[in-house]
């Protein structure tokens, strides 16, 4: 908060003037959109598909089990189980509940929220999966209690039994063995003089802990610098390949790995600091972001190399190129299973699926897959062999779970319901010219015999985070069915293209970021697919950022914005929670140079009453510990006191950056965007 920001009490997240502001918008919001039926439709709707029991239950392999999480309308703070494969295949799983998280939190008067659990691998030889670190949020934050769970006792361990558990923060704990863990979080003070998390608000420093030991006797083990982002220590349990290791990442981009010897003496693995580095039993596989020569070849951002680990450790720099990208081919995501290294590559936004052997490195085919349909990586176990689970789906095809392994091929074992009526319902590619000339492509998704009218367009652009396609469930039945055209941009900033998609819109470049968007916005027009008053656009978090560029930048491209989660202060950014974390992305304001380039995309500082804004409609979460509250509540403020008078505010109380802390808030936020679109663009 600063004296000169007149809305800078509207960051006092729990101050009782601000929730006083926000239950007052809250209300406005709700008589101008939640009280027609089209709303209650809406929300209907998207309800009964995020409470659909036929939905796939995505699964983890745990030793025998697969492990689901599971919400539904029974169970709307969700359930954590498992079953057998067998038993998976079938119709109607016979689930074996673990822990109800709705019966927890009605006994212990929380509302908890699910954030995950680490179950530690057996090494003992018996098979029995029995060790779990259970992290719970309260109303969906960043921040988690983390506490231990006995799977073959069912019950939580006591900490007066030596059970492991952490109070409220932004923590992690990992298994060494059953009786130690590594933490890293708020351990207060360090002996540095700083505070034991970095300027983000991310851990920095690492202790083992043994059971049954006092946690304020804990072992120091790694301490990064309060500059860092975060910084933390790892253990490789691979039998035969145990590691530790250390990471200190300086910024979002760049990090110092290191594999800690046995005399706790820190191995630089030596790559570029933008690279990422994946050591691999014997090997090491590292992909550059920026150019990286090597003996006199110089390997492109994106490329995947492989290293005999400990001759690269000893200074050997003897690399095989796995995959080179080209102009239109980048390498989105890579697994191991015990045989194979499985590649998932983008052409032209297209998903490819791709094998090759470990250790000889030739290609090999993966039988069974779908042709024209995306498809991701869910599950692989190296240890247990070549078995993988994959998701596939297009625009219009409902996902399917294939299941099988890298050796014979896969097969579909699961399907989605449809939840809407794609039949007639075509999905399309266009490229359209930015500013400097650069080609962005884009995806229309209609009916076929709706060749104009209402348009949403939306878009991400930061972080090197691809749009691919995927199926539209909520737009499908929301927005597509009723005759709206939906429209995703593949923008800079994301990771369609390789790294240097993203690169080259890092801090000075980011202006590429807005004029690929409104580009893509002019072609819509231009080409007569929508007018500029039928055309929306939607984005969250660093898409909520690009909404307000396009609020007080390009507002006469648009008809009506949805801004969900934003940053908006870009003068303040990097003080605000986890905002300093992003300065890579962004640039850091307090520098004057960089400041120029960042006022320009800082929407609370474009705000002017002579401009006009295209109707507007803010939603956050308070209990969004990543990107502050305060952002969407100074952009919607400051707004109304320049004389625009169409903006909506909505502030869910619970949620977390995802914005909904259950199906129900998810519904509800989701119909109050529709039916501001509809409202604004609608016939």
């Amino acid at each position: 908060m600063t004296d000169t920001d007149p809305n800078g009490w509207l960051e006092d997240i729990d101050g009782d003037s601000a929730l006083a502001w926000v239950r007052e918008q809250n209300e406005l919001s709700r008589q101008a959109l939640a009280t027609t039926p089209r709303f209650e439709k809406i929300r209907s709707q998207t309800l009964e598909i995020l409470d659909n029991d036929d939905k796939i239950p995505g699964v983890v392999r745990r030793g025998d089990h697969l492990y689901n999480f599971w919400r539904d309308a029974d169970n709307p703070r969700g359930l954590w189980r498992r079953t057998t494969l067998e038993s998976y295949r079938t119709d109607k799983p016979e689930w074996d509940v673990i822990i109800d998280v709705d019966t927890l939190a009605d006994d212990e008067d929380e509302n908890w929220v699910w954030a995950g659990a680490r179950v530690l691998r057996p090494r003992d030889g018996s098979g029995v999966w029995r060790h779990v670190l259970v992290s719970l949020s309260r109303g969906g934050a960043d921040a988690t209690v983390i506490r231990e769970y006995d799977l073959q006792d069912r019950r939580w361990v006591d900490p007066a039994d030596g059970g492991f558990t952490l109070p409220e923060a932004k923590s992690s704990m990992s298994w060494l063995d059953p009786d130690t863990v590594y933490v890293s979080t708020d351990f207060g003070p360090a002996p540095d003089g700083h505070p034991s998390l970095t300027e983000s608000g991310y851990p920095r420093i690492t202790k083992r802990w043994a059971r049954g030991t006092d946690f304020a006797d804990a072992t120091t083990v790694f301490t990064g610098e309060y500059t860092d982002v975060s910084a933390g220590a790892s253990y490789d349990s691979t039998p035969g390949f145990e590691r530790h290791f250390a990471v200190r990442s300086t910024d979002f981009y760049n990090s110092l790995t290191y594999q800690i010897g046995s005399d706790g003496e820190l191995i630089l693995i030596d790559v570029p600091t933008d690279a990422q580095a994946s050591p691999y039993r014997q090997w090491l596989l590292v992909i550059p972001r920026s150019p990286w020569e090597l003996a006199g070849t110089v390997h492109e951002p994106g490329s995947l190399l492989v290293f005999d680990y400990d001759d690269f450790l000893a200074g050997g720099r003897d690399a095989t190129v796995l995959f080179a990208p080209d102009a239109s081919t980048s390498l989105a995501d890579i697994s191991m299973t015990r045989s194979h290294l499985v590649l998932i590559t983008l052409h032209d936004v297209a998903t490819r699926v791709s094998l090759l052997t470990l250790g000889d490195w030739q290609p090999a085919e993966l039988a069974g897959l779908p042709d024209l349909a995306t498809i991701s990586i869910l599950d692989t176990d190296p240890e247990d062999g070549d078995e993988i689970f994959l998701s596939s789906s297009t625009f219009t095809t409902p996902p399917t779970l294939l299941h099988g392994n890298t050796i014979d091929g896969v097969g579909p074992i699961k399907h989605s319901p449809e939840f809407y009526d794609s039949t007639g319902v075509v999905a399309e590619q266009f490229f359209t010219t930015s500013d400097d000339g650069t080609r962005i492509p884009y995806f229309v998704v209609r009916r076929a015999d709706v060749t104009t009218g209402p348009t949403l367009l939306y878009g991400y652009g930061g972080f090197q985070n691809a749009l691919v396609p995927g199926y539209a469930g909520a737009a499908g039945r929301n927005w597509i069915s009723d005759g709206g055209i939906y429209v995703i941009a593949n923008i800079r900033g994301g990771g369609e293209y390789g790294p240097t998609w993203h690169t080259q819109t890092q801090k000075a470049g980011r202006h590429k970021v807005y004029e690929d968007f409104s580009s893509v916005a002019k072609a819509l027009v231009a080409d007569g697919l929508t007018t500029v008053a039928q055309l929306g656009a939607m984005g969250g978090s660093n898409g909520g950022l690009l909404m307000g560029v396009m609020a007080t930048k390009n507002p006469e491209l648009f008809g009506a914005l949805v801004c969900q989660v934003p940053l908006i202060d870009m003068r303040r950014y990097h003080t605000m929670l986890a905002g300093a974390s992003w300065v890579a992305e962004y640039g850091n304001p307090d520098d004057p140079a960089e400041w120029e380039f960042i006022k320009p995309f800082s929407p609370y500082h474009n705000v002017h009453a002579d401009t006009p804004c295209p109707p507007i409609l803010i939603t956050t979460s308070t209990r969004d510990d990543r990107v502050h509250p305060g952002h969407a509540r100074k952009f919607a403020a400051l707004l109304e006191q320049t004389g625009h008078t169409d903006v909506l505010y909505y502030e869910n109380i619970e949620g977390g950056h995802g914005g909904a802390a259950d199906n129900k808030q998810a519904a509800f936020l989701a119909a109050l965007a529709y039916e501001f679109l509809w409202q604004q663009l609608g016939p």
